[in-house]
């Protein structure tokens, strides 16, 4: 059965590549003192794998594949159903209760999902052979159980420019050369998360493109230690807080997230992994379906503020307060937020259809809406979060003062509670809320909720695509017997 092991998955990425770090290269990241900064981001898709081996998850965490008929990582699934679509969700939100970040698989399911459909369109139109290469590609992720990293988002360069008229047409990926075995890309994709952690990326245009852009019109699966390729880590707030001795300080010492900055120098795209070569007409097609599934996908953050919420709670009882009325009601309004995220995205998926290629995709309005109510609630809950844990969140001493014999003692005296909680372990509470709400993980939960999938800006233009305006006019003229021809 096609599922790896969490001790295989690690050995599988244990893989020499190009990798920048606080300005030091570095090949074997896993022998490297760095590690310790990277090794969080592992841990946490260590848990995907973990999951998919454990016989109570298996029907949320496996599916069985259409394309080779056996049980696959859901990670790897191409939706099938209504089922499959909610399924999805269910997934995201238990992973996100597992380890209160970004789990980083996301992005490539979701590009896969959509390319699905746009490569069986292409072939429709064109005559093209690109859905079957795709099935191909796919089948060999599936049989691996692969980690596919997605990459959309370019540099951009100048904002008010089209990628043509750039100052350095590099600001876009684009084809530079081909010849009969393939094509070479240059370019850069940003925000690339868990691209360092992957076997695989699946690389896709970031904007509808038009005539005269056909370079840039480009899709493909590739090796991330491929050459030519670069990485460089991005920095999180507190991230050397890892290096330290201890763990008490790092907060969600277990688990995070990770972002990549990669560049393509000239890299060499097989034939058999090019999934769009110069078809700017399916540009807008593509980044539109991605943008729905990724938007659906935040259903991830319900199961990370379903931890923050405990944490808030927790937070409450060991201060001795968690009978007072108004530490109940912050805590309602958290569930309140949280829970409408959630129906949201039990409701895009439910409302999902199926596309002629044979998947099925979510309800691209619900899906706009709920990554909408994602750039906004998150922030509420962590308000409410910091209000309950108390300042002392982002005014605590650090650990080594906390372990120091003469003043530890003194410290643990004036940050002791109720009688029954181990200063220790309302350390590191606070410690984790400051995380989830300020430091680290406020890359998974808060700015990756803004920003992730898209600015707000991108959900509020499809929302206005799909809103039918028109449509809810004619009801109100309907009703009011005005004539639906006149304006």
């Amino acid at each position: 059965m096609p599922l790896k092991t969490p001790e295989e998955y690690l050995e599988s990425i244990k893989r020499e590549i190009n990798l920048f770090m606080f300005g030091e290269k570095i090949s074997k990241f896993w022998e490297h003192p760095f590690y310790k900064i990277i090794e969080p981001s592992i841990n946490t898709v260590k848990m995907i794998y973990e999951c998919a081996q454990r016989e109570e998850y298996k029907n949320i965490m496996t599916a069985k594949s259409h394309l080779t008929g056996e049980i696959v990582n859901r990670f790897t699934h191409i939706h099938q159903s209504i089922d499959d679509l909610l399924l999805k969700v269910e997934m995201q939100r238990l992973l996100g209760q597992k380890t209160a970040c970004c789990f980083q698989r996301c992005v490539g399911f979701d590009a896969a999902n959509a390319l699905y459909s746009v490569t069986w369109e292409m072939d429709e139109k064109f005559g093209s052979s690109y859905h079957d290469t795709f099935k191909e590609y796919w089948k060999d992720v599936q049989r691996n159980d692969l980690f596919i990293a997605g990459s959309m988002t370019d540099s951009k360069g100048d904002r008010s420019k089209r990628p043509i008229n750039q100052t350095d047409p590099d600001a876009f990926l684009h084809i530079v050369d081909e010849n009969n075995k393939g094509i070479f890309v240059k370019g850069a994709k940003v925000h690339q998360t868990g691209f360092l952690n992957s076997h695989q990326a699946i690389v896709m245009p970031t904007l509808a493109l038009r005539d005269g852009e056909e370079d840039y019109a480009v899709s493909f699966g590739i090796d991330t230690t491929a050459k030519g390729i670069t990485m460089i880590y991005g920095r999180q707030t507190s991230d050397t807080r890892k290096l330290e001795e201890g763990k008490l300080d790092v907060g969600n010492f277990k688990y995070g997230g990770q972002e990549i900055f990669v560049i393509f120098d000239n890299v060499f795209i097989p034939n058999k992994q090019i999934f769009m070569k110069r078809e700017i007409e399916f540009t807008g097609a593509l980044v539109n379906r991605f943008a729905g599934y990724h938007r659906q996908s935040y259903a991830c953050k319900t199961g990370v503020g379903d931890v923050l919420i405990g944490a808030a709670a927790l937070a409450a009882k060991y201060n001795g307060v968690e009978k007072a009325s108004h530490i109940r009601d912050k805590l309602v309004e958290m569930v309140q937020l949280n829970e409408t995220l959630w129906s949201c995205a039990l409701a895009c998926s439910a409302k999902g259809f199926k596309r002629e290629a044979g998947n099925y995709e979510m309800d691209m309005l619900l899906a706009n809406v709920n990554k909408q109510n994602v750039t906004r609630f998150p922030y509420e809950i962590g308000r409410l979060a910091e209000d309950l844990a108390g300042g002392i969140i982002c005014t605590m001493p650090s650990q080594q003062d906390l372990d120091n014999t003469e003043i530890g003692p003194i410290i643990k005296k004036y940050l002791s509670t109720c009688d029954d909680v181990p200063v220790n372990d309302r350390y590191k509470l606070l410690r984790f809320i400051e995380n989830l709400s300020m430091g680290v993980a406020s890359l998974s939960y808060k700015t990756e909720s803004l920003h992730g999938a898209g600015s707000p800006q991108a959900q509020r233009i499809m929302i206005s695509r799909q809103a039918k305006i028109d449509d809810k006019i004619d009801l109100a003229k309907a009703i009011l017997d005005i004539p639906v021809q006149e304006l």
